[in-house]
């Protein structure tokens, strides 16, 4: 197995890093910044952020940031956030399903489904954290803009925000009458409806803005009674109400609806042939799931797929005191409800089937002063939140079936296959063999679910002093109290044929067990900014972040996983100045107790945990180096050229005491990642304008596990996108085409999963070439 070291940098790696420092001592500096146009702003293509809790230029933030406006997002083509972060540098953002979003910044992965488990990266909706792997998916439809905060942000986003946030905000009601109606058809029979009406004077206003997206599936089931899997039907509606009884007080109520109804997700077999011939990771599934009826009773639905429900509430105010004083209040509840139905084991047989069945629910509060003059900018407050969720895992099969596929001693013995190479399963046979024709199929059926309840009480501040016009220094921190609930329970009925769990490690454990603990912490935060002129910004920050403990049930054991613990250090220059904006820096972070998930797949794991299922533990110490630059350049007032690149050479440290992961880059890490295009936007005559922007995306090599195998892996991945059109009636109406993975590179969105715990793995192939056609109107 190649080994990748934390601590070293090979000469390749040298040289990219002492090009990119080149480049920024020899061209102008360029900030972080979205290329929407605020004119009214009087800085070109800076865009307006509030990543520190105020509005500030994301050129005079002394952090990385990097902000995507909802123009930059429709002049991309781009309508989802996995689809975003393939446009920002150090963001991946792996989409399994709208159920196991991995959200990735820097390289460090957050997507654990375990309601025990905490996250890493901070997603938030409106000014509350709705970081909850299973509860967190958020469609973008009329949104204000996305700012991705990297590096530890506990001071402005929490303790989720470990390695970084995420920042949706949406469209806000304002004064006056307005609306816009989208509709496009494309390729897989694809549909999208969308759009917003806006109605409202200074004191009251409301806004109403929704999404439905459908689409047939793009990966061919030869099952004779589940559907082509992938498949899409996704609606989103929200509701806004802003309420201005005067120029200090703002209150903004928001409801937020978001429905999926996705067929099954693509487990496509790295073993097993298919009627269509031998496995082929990019060919046609043959996933039926158990049974009609057994699936139903057993797993809730007789059909694959995900049904998922969540419900979000938002009361924000904010009130301007006469004196340089300002409080805001964000209180938000969440509610989400989700179960997916999944067929593990990527074949016809009735082996490995699964629901995930998630639920949950949460309460968020925080209250903030902040005072600012010429000098000072300062804030603080308080914040509570609670969380109550769970996830239920039942699994089905047939016992013959199961023996035979997982041991080959069975397979030698009744001297039949898994799957036949004609893609018949064999296996099917193996109980009336094993019992001698007293019975020809045996179902059977278990369940585990872990639950978490969490509570966290913190305190935080902010001071940003401005020592000359020129230095900027802020120092920030958040002192926190958590307590963290894990319950465990599982029912494992015996096996006909073997006479204990069909499941290797499951055991019954007659209730819930339950287990608590308590945590502090103090997370500090240091940030300078240098102004070079009034265009060019030098930044420096030191932050801590915190993965929280896990307090980690299990049916046999209690054991608390250390927290995570990173110290983030990181500088660069960014500005914006004529033609030219962008920005370069480099971060450098320290990890004790790195936290990862793994499969189990050895039922005599010292974990406790049965085979198939997820537990964390600490893989020692790790580190990541890395540079992010991001770069525009405007030359005439019709064309806008673009680009970034994100380089990082990171992993868990090569030392004996880090064990099988020493040397291993994390997974879902790319050395290389960036993006390129540019954007045409010119006037035709008579109110007609045209429009363009292809682009072109790179990611280098990822490793799906933290153990680096080859075979669960994806190697360089280029995608060209593009969007042109026509608007026309001065800009009232809008005709567009559109392409994504114009050339139908086929490349793997996924591999291993549960499958690969029981020697099968599974491989999810990623979106083929999507195009399609949009019209849309503004009123």
């Amino acid at each position: 197995m190649t080994k990748y070291s934390a601590n070293t940098l090979s000469r390749p790696s040298l040289i990219a890093l002492a090009s990119a420092l080149f480049v920024a001592s020899t061209a102008p500096a360029f900030a972080q910044t979205s290329t929407d146009d605020i004119a009214d702003e009087g800085d070109g293509d800076v865009i307006i952020v509030t990543a520190q809790k105020f509005e500030q230029k994301s050129t005079d933030v002394p952090i990385t940031i990097s902000a995507v406006s909802s123009a930059q997002m429709d002049r991309l083509g781009v309508s989802d956030l996995d689809e975003l972060s393939n446009y920002v540098p150090g963001l991946n953002i792996q989409e399994q399903s709208a159920n196991n979003p991995g959200i990735v910044i820097r390289g460090i992965t957050s997507d654990s489904g375990s309601s025990q488990q905490a996250a890493r990266v901070t997603l938030y909706y409106n000014g509350i954290d709705i970081s909850r792997s299973r509860g967190s998916y958020q469609a973008i439809y009329d949104v204000d803009r996305i700012e991705v905060i990297k590096g530890p942000q506990a001071t402005l986003f929490g303790t989720a925000s470990a390695v970084g946030a995420i920042s949706i905000l949406s469209a806000r009601p304002e004064p006056g009458f307005s609306g816009e109606l989208t509709a496009g058809v494309g390729n897989y029979d694809s549909r999208i409806v969308g759009g917003h009406l806006n109605v409202g004077n200074d004191l009251i206003a409301a806004r109403v803005a929704g999404e439905w997206k459908k689409r047939d599936g793009y990966i061919v089931n030869l099952s004779d009674r589940q559907g082509d899997l992938y498949a899409q039907d996704q609606l989103g509606l929200r509701g806004s109400l802003r309420f201005t009884p005067s120029d200090a007080l703002t209150i903004d109520l928001i409801g937020t609806y978001d429905q999926q109804r996705n067929s099954g997700t693509p487990f496509i077999s790295g073993n097993f042939p298919t009627s269509a011939g031998p496995a082929n990771r990019f060919g046609p599934a043959n996933l039926s799931g158990a049974p009609a009826g057994i699936s139903a009773t057993v797993l809730g639905s007789d059909d694959l797929g995900l049904r998922r429900e969540v419900y979000d509430g938002n009361l924000t105010a904010s009130y301007d005191f006469d004196d340089g004083w300002n409080f805001t209040t964000v209180n938000g509840y969440r509610k989400f409800d989700s179960q997916e139905v999944f067929d593990a084991d990527g074949s016809a047989a009735w082996y490995l089937e699964f629901t995930e069945d998630s639920q949950g629910w949460q309460v968020s509060h925080e209250s903030r002063f902040a005072y600012q003059d010429d000098n000072v900018r300062a804030s603080f407050g308080w914040n509570y939140f609670h969380e109550d969720n769970f996830q239920r895992v039942p699994f089905s099969s047939e016992e013959g079936t199961f023996l035979a596929c997982s041991s080959a001693a069975v397979r030698a013995q009744l001297g039949i296959p898994c799957i036949a190479a004609d893609g018949t399963v064999a296996a099917a046979q193996a109980t009336a063999l094993l019992t001698q024709g007293l019975a020809t199929v045996l179902p059977y059926s278990s369940e585990f679910t872990n639950l978490g309840i969490n509570d966290s009480y913190s305190v935080f501040g902010d001071v940003r002093w401005t020592v000359t016009p020129s230095l900027e220094l802020t120092a920030g921190v958040r002192g926190l109290i958590e307590k963290r609930k894990s319950g465990y329970n599982s029912v494992a009925q015996a096996s006909v044929l073997t006479g204990g769990s069909l499941i290797p490690g499951q055991t019954t454990t007659n209730g819930t067990l339950w287990s608590e603990d308590s945590f502090t912490a103090v997370l500090p935060r240091l940030n300078a900014l240098y102004r070079l002129s009034d265009d060019v910004n030098l930044y420096a920050t030191v932050s801590k972040g915190r993965r929280s403990p896990t307090v980690n049930q299990t049916a046999t054991a209690t054991s608390v996983i250390p927290e995570e613990i990173v110290w983030n250090y990181e500088g660069g220059i960014k500005g914006s100045s004529g033609i030219i904006s962008g920005s370069l820096g480099v971060y450098y972070q320290k990890y004790s107790d790195f936290q990862v998930s793994r499969v189990i797949s050895d039922p005599n794991d010292p974990s406790g945990q049965p085979v198939g299922s997820s537990v964390t533990e600490s893989a020692g110490s790790a580190s990541n180096l890395g540079v992010e630059a991001e770069l525009q350049v405007r030359p005439t007032e019709w064309l806008t050229m673009f680009g970034n690149v994100g380089w990082i050479d990171g992993g868990i440290d090569d030392k004996p005491e880090n064990g099988i992961y020493a040397g291993n880059r994390f997974r879902l890490q790319p050395e290389w990642q960036a993006a390129a295009g540019f954007t045409i936007d010119a006037p035709l005559g008579n109110g007609m304008r045209l429009f363009m922007t292809p682009s072109v995306t790179y990611r280098s090599l990822i490793f799906f596990e933290t153990t680096n195998r080859p075979e669960i892996a994806q190697g360089p991945v280029t995608l060209v996108n593009a969007k042109a059109g026509v608007g026309f009636g001065e800009d009232r109406f809008e005709l567009a085409v559109f392409a994504r993975n114009l050339t139908n590179k086929d490349y793997l969105l996924d591999a291993g999963n549960t499958g690969g715990a029981f020697g099968y793995p599974t491989f999810i192939p990623a979106e083929p070439r999507f195009y399609g056609i949009q019209a849309s109107a503004k009123f």
